[in-house]
């Protein structure tokens, strides 16, 4: 089978009428192949069939995958290898599992990964961060390096990855949409935690001997920085006023007092979006293989494309890169600099054709 396809993109303009019409428990139908008139995107699927996937990440010639039941999938050499790199136990729950994975900067010498677990003990959700220490793509040790972080059945968050000062980044969920530990700062609910790679504080976190770093989350997904060293956070709202946000240390952006904008206690969002379209990963591109006009690139579940905009340009600024594929989850620059997208038609809320879900890489 040739595992490439043409599928047409660039689409100008954000799917509204499935956003208005589409309710945010209902599964999202997957749109027709936007015509070539708008011209085409080379597509390369490198994995088929994967089971609800959630979060990807590089390691030279490797891509891992996790996927929500428990599983880390290899891709090596453009191949999905059958045996897992590990099988977890993570709690059945709907939006919790196996989330987030991210790997060590100096991953080449230490083969340390990093993954977002959720577990249930004595009837009680909660969340931890393990260390993988891989060899030869199977499962060498395991540790947990930070433990007891609230969990809950729908909003985990479990986006994790490393900053450029070397810092592990957590975003960690809300209980329920009724919970105020958000802006408890004795609660790791709701917050952007800032470790050591071995899951301890840095010294220089805005609290003192608090693993906090930013507060008043409700969901938060990807996370990326800029050249500049600014650093993103989506914050996926209720049904509506998903949140593009700025973070800053020991900044407040509000939940559950706040969405969006609206009270000078809180920092406010960059981008809101009302109706929501449901982001998911984030980055700055900074490869030429892909000619993006603006560096921006978002995933969307909702709105089922892959965006590039300018956060400071707004919604004006945001253009399609990649339709018709159902939703999208995380996004991913390769050491190639391609852009690598990981599906989620399997989560419940899509419509999966027979060969989702699929690892796919934009070639131009």
């Amino acid at each position: 089978m040739d595992k490439r396809l043409r599928i047409a993109g660039i689409v100008g303009a954000i799917i509204f009428s499935i956003v208005v019409l589409t309710s945010p428990d209902d599964p999202i139908p997957l749109p027709e192949l936007p015509s070539d008139e708008l011209g085409n995107n080379s597509v390369e699927i490198l994995a088929e069939n994967l089971e609800n996937p959630r979060s990807i990440a590089f390691a030279g010639d490797r891509i891992f995958v996790t996927e929500k039941d428990g599983r880390i999938r290899v891709v090596f050499n453009n191949e999905l290898l059958v045996e897992p790199l590990a099988t977890l136990r993570p709690a059945d729950v709907f939006d919790g599992g196996l989330l987030g994975i991210t790997i060590h900067p100096n991953f080449e010498n230490n083969h340390f990964l990093y993954v977002f677990l959720t577990y249930e003990e004595d009837k009680v959700l909660w969340n931890k961060i393990l260390r993988i220490t891989e060899s030869n793509n199977k499962l060498k040790d395991a540790i947990t390096i930070f433990d007891k972080i609230p969990g809950s059945v729908f909003t985990n968050g479990g986006f994790l990855k490393f900053g450029p000062d070397g810092k592990l980044y957590v975003g960690t969920g809300t209980v329920s949409d009724s919970s105020h530990l958000p802006q408890d700062l004795d609660s790791l609910s709701g917050k952007i935690l800032r470790l050591n790679d071995d899951g301890t504080i840095p010294k220089d976190n805005p609290y003192t001997d608090s693993p906090i770093y930013s507060l008043g989350f409700r969901n938060p997904q990807g996370m990326t920085w800029d050249k500049t060293g600014n650093m993103y956070v989506i914050d996926l709202g209720p049904d509506k006023n998903d949140e593009i946000n700025l973070i800053k240390a020991g900044k407040n952006y509000g939940w559950p007092e706040q969405e969006c904008l609206g009270n000078e206690k809180f920092e406010g969002a960059v981008m809101c979006y009302d109706p929501g379209i449901e982001p998911g990963g984030i980055l700055f591109y900074s490869g030429d293989t892909i000619q993006l006009e603006h560096s921006f690139v978002m995933t969307s579940l909702r709105a089922l494309n892959l965006y590039q905009l300018d956060p400071e340009e707004g919604l004006k600024s945001q253009k399609s890169i990649l339709s018709g594929v159902g939703r999208i989850r995380d996004v991913i620059q390769g050491p190639d600099g391609s852009l690598y997208v990981l599906t989620s038609n399997t989560d419940g809320k899509g419509f999966p054709d027979r060969m989702d879900d699929k690892l796919m890489r934009i070639l131009k």
